[in-house]
């Protein structure tokens, strides 16, 4: 037994007022009259019956709680081996996110370290006591199932531990706080949890409060390294993910030294298994540096990239970046307009062809003429200023859109005298024309989220002079402008989408084709439109890739239209069922996967390790020790960090109990107290 503030035992000595109170206060006598003093000597009163304890069990009361009142502060607590809690429920978490494959020593990582140590802490479990083991990566994942006969579980629970393998995830602590906040809620018994990790600073989330584990569960943490070591890493790259113009095309890479000397680095350019290029950067003392390679040239077709440096650590799962890139001939976009409309493809074909990878081809066409192309053979369609369109496009390009396609809708003024807007199928309720008073209207709000407004900065200068008043249920308003129009909407039909601009493409209209976001605006748009923007390129682990549209419905509302999925090494992250109705999928491994989207489209996916993950440096030891003995609720576990035996010693408040106490000791004085007071009256 302990205290956990022992300088408050101090106050026992208050102990002595019930002394006072009861024995050493002043003696005094009811007086009496008498018809004369004079003949009565002068002298002192002294009585023994007067200097004797009376009313023991009320003085022994309120000593008692003066007691407990002075131990209550100095919070109590016994010590009990977690080892011999048989009714605990022991959780063994290991941690298997990327840090975790660095090395601590020859022939051995950091993983088997931790499932080294998690095997020592099972094989202490006694018969009787239940456990579970799980592996922690970006998500918590139960191995096990809670088990309690050691002859008959004792092999799962060491075979569920030496199976983990190392993972590309980026490790979060608070994960491992919501799951075990969870299974506290199921189980409702005490929980030992034993994590078995190497403690990484950027596993911690951004709130504290996430992590810290229930009252009940008392948390062991077992560090499988003590201080950091320096680390290089490619950090991110930067390149196109569909190429037309192989010497235009531009590779940035970032170099980083987390906790390094300043070094020169050797970096490499390797494209299918080949290096094509090679430059020396120098980085500073735990900083960063940039890497800029010129041209790449790759074959037509899909294309396997990666940015390298040369090993100079002891960890070199990090020493790459992967990339992925997709040559191929620029690809048509239809363009249907009105007779006499001549700015608005002259405005939207140069803003195309002044995008930085020029990928795409404006192929003009009058309304009329129209009717019978098939819009499957164009990247997407725009529509600008048309009052209405050929029947048989129209279905046509409903039914492209249906299949995954895409069509960007300018209403123009042509919206001011026709009731339904073509494809968007939407009637127009009012038509704003701002210039007939002289003025005009200003962008009041842009969702820059949303994929074709990513640099909408200069949005707010341009001036609209006219905009269709376009009813928005059931579209997604990505800008409106001042007054409250919605000004660009997103409809969203079947696997595909329709973008509609309730505004025009030209300078008459409005005069944004003037201003330099109007580019940025169509080079967007047009890789969104594509579907450029999910295709190649790079992504992190544990990121989702979208396969079809979430309103579709699966396979069922798209034509029976099944996805395909083909991860590193071969192996399918989806089952025949799932390929049929996922709407997306997680990538869960460093690699290239391959992608058929239930649009029919292909590409080839890149994925890399989080970065934070080759920052190796460690969370500080009074946080670990904060974390460990904070819990919700009333009760700390104070649970310490464990040592290499194993053996752990756990600290119990006992201050609930006393102040119970407490409670029961002062109701009682207060009845005995009433008692004696009535005695003392009849004594007067």
């Amino acid at each position: 037994m302990g205290f956990f503030a022992p300088w408050f035992l101090g106050a026992l000595a208050a102990i002595g007022l019930p002394v006072y109170i009861h024995l050493l206060r002043r003696h005094t006598s009811t007086p009496r009259m008498v018809s004369s003093l004079m003949f009565i000597e002068r002298g002192t009163q002294s009585s023994v019956r007067h200097r004797r304890l009376r009313y023991l069990l009320l003085f022994a009361l309120r000593a008692l709680l003066l007691l407990l009142l002075a131990l209550v502060f100095a919070q109590p607590f016994i010590r009990r081996s977690a080892a011999s809690a048989n009714d605990k429920l022991l959780v063994v978490a290991v941690d298997n996110s990327f840090s975790m494959r660095a090395p601590t020593t020859p022939g051995s990582t950091r993983l088997a370290d931790a499932k080294r140590e998690a095997l020592k802490v099972l094989g202490t479990r006694r018969p009787s006591q239940r456990a579970q083991v799980m592996e922690l990566g970006g998500e918590l994942e139960v191995l096990t199932q809670s088990a309690g006969n050691a002859g008959l579980d004792d092999g799962a629970l060491k075979a569920a531990v030496a199976g983990i393998e190392p993972g590309d995830s980026h490790g979060n602590f608070g994960e491992l706080g919501r799951g075990m906040r969870a299974l506290a809620e199921m189980v409702r018994t005490p929980i030992e949890l034993h994590l078995f990790s190497d403690m990484q600073g950027s596993n911690m989330p951004a709130n504290f409060a996430d992590m810290v584990m229930p009252g009940n569960v008392t948390l062991v943490l077992h560090p499988v390294v003590t201080s950091a070591i320096p680390n290089w890493n490619v950090e991110s790259v930067n390149a196109p993910g569909q190429l037309v113009d192989t010497k235009k095309a531009r590779v940035l890479s970032v170099i980083a030294g987390h906790g390094t000397k300043a070094a020169t680095r050797t970096v490499s350019l390797v494209v299918n298994g080949t290096v094509v290029a090679t430059k020396k950067v120098d980085v500073p003392p735990d900083g960063r540096a940039t890497v800029a390679f010129e041209g790449l040239e790759v074959p037509y077709g899909e294309s396997k990239c990666e940015v390298r440096i040369d090993p100079a650590d002891g960890f070199g799962a990090d020493d790459s970046s992967r990339f992925a890139v997709k040559r191929a001939d620029p690809e048509r976009v239809l363009f249907v307009h009105q007779a006499g409309d001549a700015r608005s493809p002259l405005y939207f074909g140069a803003a195309l062809g002044a995008a930085g990878q020029a990928s795409f081809v404006l192929q003009p066409i009058i309304a009329e003429q129209a009717a019978d192309v098939d819009p499957t053979k164009y990247a997407f369609v725009v529509l600008s200023n048309v009052a209405s369109i050929p029947t048989i496009l129209e279905h046509s390009l409903v039914k492209y859109v249906e299949d995954g396609g895409s069509v960007l809708v300018a209403a123009g003024t042509a919206d001011s005298h026709r009731e339904r807007i073509p494809v968007y199928g939407e009637d127009v309720s009012d038509a704003h024309f701002y210039s007939r008073s002289g003025g005009f209207e200003n962008v009041g709000a842009v969702d820059q989220s949303y994929p074709a407004v990513k640099d909408a900065a200069g949005w707010t200068d341009a001036k609209f002079f006219y905009a269709a008043n376009v009813d928005a249920a059931g579209a997604r308003v990505v800008a409106k402008l001042a007054d409250g129009t919605p000004l660009l909407l997103e409809k969203q039909m079947g696997q595909g989408h329709v973008l509609l601009f309730a505004s025009g493409l030209d300078n008459v209209t409005n005069d944004l084709p003037l201003h330099p976001a109007f580019v940025a605006f169509v080079d967007q748009a047009a890789r969104y439109l594509s579907g450029m923007e999910r295709m190649g390129g790079a992504r992190v682990v544990d990121s989702y890739v979208q396969l079809r549209n979430p309103t579709s419905g699966g396979a069922a509302a798209s034509g029976g239209t099944s996805v395909e999925v083909v991860g590193p090494g071969g192996k399918r992250p989806l089952s025949l069922a799932e390929e049929a109705t996922a709407q997306a999928v997680r990538l869960t491994d460093a690699g290239f996967y391959q992608v058929r989207f239930a649009s029919g489209r292909d590409a080839l996916i890149a994925v890399n390790p989080d970065p934070r993950e080759s920052a190796l440096e460690l969370i500080p030891e009074d946080t670990l020790k904060l974390w460990s003995g904070a819990a919700v609720g009333g009760e700390s576990s104070n649970a310490e960090i464990a040592g290499e035996n194993g053996a752990i010693k756990n600290a119990y408040g006992l201050w609930w109990w006393v102040m119970l106490l407490i409670m029961v000791a002062a109701l009682a004085e207060s009845v005995v107290a009433s008692r004696y007071l009535g005695t003392q009256r009849e004594e007067a």
